[in-house]
């Protein structure tokens, strides 16, 4: 049976486990979502608390991370997406992301609309990628790439 998470708390302690355990075993993301053939990014996200894992790959990853049966179960649950506590981030790594949107939100919502018309572009029929590449000026960047489905509005 599916099974639906109302407190924030439940998968924020879990993350908070889950993250300790990746830490003492030395573990990467990578890793983590390795033993569940699912994409790195997913598997963050869910290990995270944004996500439901199918039973499998919740089974696999609560085994990797020596955690119980409870917490495999609650990786299954769908929680509640987008609860980071506190309204506009205060980590700098986040806040770039908030800042960003501040910036470019409105130039997207044009070009996505001028090119696709008026709907949105889904969270869930989505991808996400994170590459780190040289940047030919020195250092490095990183290039995000957000792969979400477009859903137009349908009047009814």
């Amino acid at each position: 049976m599916i099974h639906a998470h109302f407190d924030p708390t439940v998968r924020q302690n879990l993350a908070v486990a889950a993250v300790d355990a990746k830490i003492r075993k030395d573990l990467s993301w990578q890793e983590i979502a390795d033993v569940t053939g699912l994409s790195v990014a997913f598997v963050t996200a869910a290990v995270l608390g944004q996500h439901p894992l199918p039973a499998d790959a919740a089974d696999a990853v609560a085994e990797l991370l020596g955690l119980g049966a409870d917490d495999a179960m609650a990786l299954q649950a769908i929680p509640s997406r987008g609860s980071i506590p506190g309204g506009i981030p205060t980590d700098p790594t986040i806040y770039r992301f908030y800042e960003m949107l501040q910036v470019y939100g409105t130039t997207l919502k044009a070009l996505i609309h001028e090119q696709f018309g008026d709907g949105i572009i889904s969270a869930i029929n989505f991808k996400l990628d994170v590459e780190k590449v040289a940047d030919p000026d020195g250092g490095e960047r990183a290039v995000i790439t957000l792969d979400g489905k477009y859903l137009p509005t349908k009047p009814f």
